[in-house]
């Protein structure tokens, strides 16, 4: 069995916090960022649906859950993520390519924004 290497004290005799295991609850503490898809009238229910499944894995009911609610009310939120990955996520939605059925070229608009709470 082998010791422990000894804390680090500060000048008050407390144990100094590990360096790592702050940079760790500072990566759970970090806030989730909401991916929002925007409606337009340039894709289809298909299209969207297509592009869920791809991009998020989504099954084909949810992602037509997610397309109603875009056609509806102008925006639906895709996931909640932490930073790097929803960026990772819009910018895939982004890249997608046009809906071949509308006759489009352009992708979808997509966005993030900082979860509230």
């Amino acid at each position: 069995m082998t010791q422990s290497p000894p804390l680090a004290m500060t000048a008050s005799g407390s144990p100094l916090a590990d360096p790592e295991a702050i940079t760790d609850t500072a990566e759970h503490l970090e806030p989730f960022w909401r991916v929002i898809l925007h409606d337009d009238q340039l894709h289809t229910y298909e299209y969207v649906i297509e592009m869920l499944m791809a991009i998020f894995g989504m099954d084909a009911q949810r992602a037509y859950l997610h397309a109603v609610e875009v056609d509806t009310h102008g925006t639906t939120v895709l996931a909640r993520l932490p930073r790097t990955e929803a960026e990772k996520k819009r910018d895939a939605i982004m890249r997608y390519g046009g809906d071949h059925r509308m006759r489009t070229t352009i992708s979808m608009v997509a966005s993030i924004e900082p979860e509230e709470g």
